[in-house]
């Protein structure tokens, strides 16, 4: 195992928030402080680590106690357990779950219905098809209704709204909440409010009562309006949820769906050039920086990966890239899913403008730059050695993929 130490930005959150159930389990243990007459204090007791046998041992090298303090860090923090067992009230989310996973707006989404829901309440997600999530409970879901089939497969919103019209005959949620995005949300939202012949608010960002605030004017204005049932809610409406996990309890509908006549017939999807996706809308991003010596063998593996090219600053200033490529705070701020940092150390601003990543993967040499302390996965190496074999992997996946089709 690498020895390298990887921040963890959700406990060091937690460690600074007094109000967090799990604050304390997360505070540091002091070993010495400086008394009022400036003396150092130190607690013998605080010092060594338990043995196998039970026997508490004490390692003056401290080369033990850092091997314990590994151990410790390693642990995993188990939340405590939210259950509702005869809930009160439903409070229904339809998360656009692309690549079949919680997004960011997904998973804000879902605080928000917890807030929505309080203690007696219950959090219904409704997912259409095959799903890859397996941190529904960390997310905040009660409970979670599957609706499989493949005529909810590709662009079926008819059949689809059919599905949550059966959901809601049977469950008669107290709301409905829908994330108000390009990825399918914000018009299903709509249409499904359209059949329900009931009036949605729109680009919701806060609820306070029975109160909801949504932008209006090209989002220069705000719109209050009493909280309807259906909610169309912009990203960042609420935090998500990090204090507690749920049960995820599998709910089936009671009655069989009939498949309705579809209107609109799905011809698959349509390939795009990724250099024409705009930085602030793309899903998979290759990033280069300082550390690319070979921007042609760069250009040749976004190629092969099909993702859309980004460069940090530096790159941008010396020309290997143009400025609307430039990602960070003071370029582009991006919200990929995955986003690929080849040869960049990891600037504050650069840092700052990928923080809405879900998957940030980093090839640098230096192992203790500040973007492999951000990565969730990093490859240490020469970046032309490694970018060669991703193409040579590539090629053969693909190559490997197209024999078992014929």
């Amino acid at each position: 195992m690498s020895d390298i130490i990887r921040r963890d930005p959700r406990a060091e959150w937690i460690a600074r928030n007094r109000l967090h159930p799990l604050h304390a389990a997360m505070q540091p243990v002091q070993y010495s402080w400086m008394g009022p007459n400036g003396v150092i204090r130190k607690n013998v007791h605080g010092v060594g680590f338990i043995g196998p046998n039970g026997i508490k041992r004490i390692d003056r090298s401290g080369a033990q106690q850092g091997g314990a303090a590994k151990r410790t860090a390693a642990v995993e923090v188990q939340l405590p357990l939210h259950q509702v067992p005869a809930p009160a009230f439903y409070i229904n989310v339809v998360p656009d779950m692309v690549g079949g996973r919680l997004s960011s707006h997904d998973r804000d989404l879902l605080g928000l219905a917890r807030q929505l829901a309080g203690d007696d309440g219950a959090v219904l997600a409704v997912v259409f098809g095959e799903h890859k999530e397996n941190a529904f409970a960390t997310a905040g879901v009660d409970r979670l209704l599957v609706l499989d089939g493949h005529e909810f497969d590709g662009y079926s919103p008819e059949q689809r709204v059919h599905g949550l019209r059966a959901v809601d005959n049977q469950f008669n949620p107290r709301h409905w909440l829908l994330p108000d995005s390009r990825s399918g949300g914000g018009e299903l939202g709509r249409r499904f409010a359209a059949s329900l012949k009931e009036r949605p608010a729109t680009r919701v960002w806060q609820i306070k009562g029975e109160e909801c605030i949504g932008r209006a004017g090209a989002g220069q204005q705000d719109l209050a309006r009493p909280l309807p049932r259906m909610i169309l809610a912009a990203a960042e409406c609420a935090e998500p949820v990090s204090d507690t996990r749920h049960e995820v309890l599998p709910v089936e509908l009671s009655t069989s769906l009939a498949r309705s006549l579809p209107r609109i017939e799905d011809l698959g999807a349509v390939a795009v050039d990724p250099g024409a996706i705009p930085m602030a809308e793309a899903e998979f991003i290759f990033s280069g920086g300082n550390g690319v010596k070979d921007w042609a063998l760069f250009h040749k593996t976004a190629a092969a990966l099909g993702a859309t090219e980004g460069a940090s600053r530096v790159a941008v200033d010396d020309g290997f890239m143009a400025r609307d490529r430039q990602v960070g705070a003071s370029g582009t701020w991006v919200t990929a899913r995955v986003y690929v940092a080849v040869g960049i150390s990891g600037a504050i601003q650069h840092l700052q403008g990928i923080g809405a990543c879900d998957k940030v993967v980093a090839i640098n040499l230096d192992p203790g730059c500040d973007m492999i302390k951000r990565a969730d996965l990093s490859v240490i190496g020469e970046s032309a050695a490694i970018l060669q074999a991703l193409i040579l992997a590539v090629e053969a996946y693909r190559n490997g993929a197209k024999r078992d089709a014929a």
